[in-house]
């Protein structure tokens, strides 16, 4: 699995249509959206799904209010329950002939949520829409499919694997009964050439996932992670990233993984819409071609992630998008952008 800063074909996404992700603001969502298609087609194309023919009207206009590239955006119609293309959509490798092949985990709503069997179709629609390869990974044990979200991994394309033991090893929101940490990193290895796994303890307060690793922790180059730190003792976040922290000191140097620099990024101000601590996190940015799409949530705290962000990554534009209507979703910016690599013989 290269990392996704290396070249991409596409950026995809699903435009938003599902009012109960979004109580009483799904009206504003689809002009973030819009900006963050602006700024993406700059780099690459986008490819926009679309639930209905209404949803495609609607998002033409925004796209056009918004002065989108019409040559860098296509919408198509395919059917989605929700729009998390992070989780949904399939994980783009490199195979040993250096084409793209898409690794299509199955999907079964986070375990949570009963509105997921159209997102679990979303890799078969992809894959037809490209003519890429498709394959399905299968337990070692069982023979069933492996139930996996593309938010809850990152890796730094040279190897190295970033996940947490609350998605994947706790009792709650089980996705693969009976899969243990060996299982788990074979599956890795085999399906997307990892090496090295490196366990973190949680995700952050407020994750409706149970752990995904795209509010915690990011590669930002083959050596280098960024972390979500809380100071603040009284905070909730607080234990939590200082635990990563030191699971981060000590696997650097160990083998498989080599020296690590380990950035701290903070957390914004706690985000509460209606009484519920939302997920609001920089470290969900979106690495695309040449630039990195970086939630801000109305805080001091946006100079600093961005800035630090800029400097560990010169070579790319970093763009702020506002997103304290997006976070209602209980998710940003990461969430629901999926890359598609670019073929490594073209490279």
């Amino acid at each position: 699995m290269p990392a996704e800063w290396e070249p991409h074909r596409a950026t995809w996404v699903a435009w938003p249509h599902h009012e109960p992700d979004w109580p009483g603001k799904l009206a504003a969502i689809p002009w973030v959206y819009a900006e963050i298609a602006r700024v993406l087609a700059d780099h690459e194309p986008v490819e926009i799904l679309c639930q209905t023919s209404d949803v495609v009207e609607g998002a033409r206009v925004a796209l056009e209010a918004h002065g989108v590239r019409r040559d860098r955006i296509t919408l198509h119609r395919v059917s989605t329950d929700r729009v998390w293309l992070r989780d949904s959509a399939p994980t783009g490798v490199i195979d040993s002939a250096g084409d793209v092949v898409l690794v299509n985990w199955a999907f079964n709503g986070w375990a949570k949520y009963p509105n997921w069997e159209q997102d679990a179709r979303v890799g078969a629609a992809v894959a037809r829409l490209t003519a890429l390869r498709r394959v399905e990974p299968t337990r070692p044990d069982t023979g069933e499919r492996v139930v996996f979200e593309g938010g809850g991994i990152d890796v730094n394309g040279a190897g190295l694997l970033l996940v947490t033991e609350e998605w994947l090893l706790s009792d709650v929101q089980v996705r693969n009964p009976g899969l243990g940490r060996e299982d788990y990193e074979r599956i890795f290895e085999e399906w997307l050439g990892v090496r090295r796994t490196i366990w973190l303890g949680a995700g952050c307060v407020g994750d409706d996932t149970h752990g995904h690793v795209d509010d915690v922790a990011r590669f930002v180059a083959p050596d280098t992670v960024v972390v979500a730190v809380e100071d603040d003792p009284a905070d909730d976040n607080h234990a939590r990233s200082i635990d990563n922290i030191r699971r981060l000191e000590a696997a650097s140097g160990q083998p498989g993984a080599g020296p690590l620099r380990i950035v701290k990024v903070p957390f914004p101000r706690p985000v509460i819409m209606d009484g519920m601590r939302l997920p609001a996190s920089y470290l969900n940015f979106y690495i695309a071609t040449g630039v990195v799409l970086v939630p801000t949530f109305n805080d001091p705290n946006d100079r600093i992630a961005l800035n630090t962000l800029a400097e560990l990554m010169p070579a790319h534009r970093v763009v702020g998008i506002h997103a304290v209507d997006v976070v209602w979703g209980l998710g940003t910016i990461h969430c629901l952008t999926q890359q598609e690599p670019a073929p490594a013989t073209v490279q």
